[in-house]
């Protein structure tokens, strides 16, 4: 991707790395790069990579997809999920290409698999993979410094263990690499290096058999934190960004409707467990107001420069506009799944996030077929905006399954 000076520095604030280079704080990629709004109250972490959808199944279901049953992408969105994996052994992988209306060659990529340790445990592996295209930097002097590719990596490992019949837990740990702009020096004094940070994931799985109106049925429940990690940096030890802890719950419901039709339902909330960007107080002029100390007057809401655990718990009351703010940031997923036989499937989603909290709105619908041991997915999401930059965003997946 060749991109003009005057476009280049518009994109480079976008995604963090400042119009003078290397300024800006990284995290404020995250609303270009998740499709958000930048003139709401956004909630920002860097690497928000690690929140995407990165399969078809459950991004064409509106995103929902902590309580569904089990397959070879449960990592992502509940580690407890495996431990009810019915095969062997089998891996996923799947690509998207990302901000197609906006840029030719930017993809995430998700490469997964488990394997059945036990009848009680499993054991999984996944990498994720963002890469956000070539680009052109150059400094606040509009010269050229060199072209770089960004790109963000994420290897983790899962353990998952059936603690009953009905319920199991899982662990999930990853290594987070973010190399937004290699080691090139702007010349004034704030380099960048790569950001390296690590992320847990825990999560719980319930499923128990049930009749729903005189038919058999399997009811899920699902909840997991995923990215509990310390902050990343990519200046220095005092431009410290959280990345994107996330608490989802959900449930499913799944109908046998007879013996080849089945039909699922699946809903799912989400949180950002990070600070909420208080309201500072602000000079005629617009600039912010600071103390003695140089720091920014904050008005409403509360300091956003917490520890992890600070910042995770604090993020459900630290809202400048108090209760009704703090439940404007919980994201709604809603899905819907028919499936014939096993070997063919129809999905159809919905996700809402509210218009003050990056408004990402739309419709999502794929379908499956399962061909002896392969699967093949694929997606589509249709925004409520036009001219949305996550328009006609596709996602394909391709699946391989080894049954006991």
């Amino acid at each position: 991707m060749k991109i003009s000076s005057g476009y280049l520095k518009g994109f480079i604030f976008l995604t963090g790395l400042s119009l003078t280079v290397f300024t800006a704080k990284a995290q404020n990629n995250s609303v270009i790069l998740s499709g958000q709004d930048d003139g709401r109250r956004v909630l920002i972490a860097a690497v928000p990579f690690l929140n995407f959808a990165p399969d078809s199944r459950h991004s064409a279901m509106g995103d929902a997809g902590v309580a569904t049953s089990p397959d070879a992408n449960s990592a992502h969105w509940n580690a407890a999920k495996l431990a009810f994996v019915k095969d062997k052994m089998g891996f996923s992988l799947s690509y998207s290409p990302w901000l197609g209306k906006l840029v030719p060659d930017m993809s995430l990529n998700y490469l997964s698999g488990y394997m059945r340790i036990d009848e009680m445990s499993t054991f999984g592996l996944d990498l994720r993979y963002f890469n956000m295209g070539d680009i052109q930097l150059t400094n606040g002097s509009g010269q050229d410094i060199g072209q770089f590719n960004p790109r963000d990596i994420a290897i983790g490992s899962t353990y998952a263990r059936k603690l009953s019949e009905q319920l199991s837990l899982g662990i999930s740990a990853r290594f987070i690499h973010s190399n937004l702009s290699g080691n090139i020096s702007s010349g004034g004094g704030s380099d960048s290096k790569p950001g390296i940070s690590v992320g847990v994931d825990v999560g719980v799985y319930y499923t128990k058999e049930v009749l729903f109106g005189g038919k058999e049925a399997n009811w899920s429940l699902g909840a997991n934190i995923g990215n509990i990690g310390p902050k990343i940096t990519y200046n220095s030890a005092d431009d410290l960004d959280y990345i994107p802890t996330n608490l989802r719950l959900g449930t499913a419901l799944e109908i046998a409707l007879d013996d080849n039709n089945d039909l699922t339902f699946a809903f799912d909330i989400n949180k950002l467990l990070i600070p909420t960007p208080p309201i500072y107080d602000r000079n005629e002029d617009g600039s912010l107001k600071t103390d003695a100390e140089g720091n920014p007057i904050i008005l409403k809401g509360k300091d956003p420069n917490r520890p992890l655990l600070s910042g995770m718990f604090g993020s459900f009351t630290d809202a400048p506009n108090g209760f009704s703010e703090e439940m404007q940031e919980l994201m709604i997923s809603f899905g819907v799944e028919y499936e014939y036989a096993e070997k063919f499937a129809v999905r159809t989603g919905y996700f809402h996030e509210n218009k003050n909290k990056g408004g990402r709105q739309y419709f999502t619908m794929g379908v499956g077929f399962d061909i002896k041991r392969f699967g093949f997915d694929f997606s589509y999401l249709v925004p409520q905006k036009q001219n949305h930059p996550l328009a006609e965003t596709l996602r394909f997946s391709l699946a391989y399954n080894i049954p006991q």
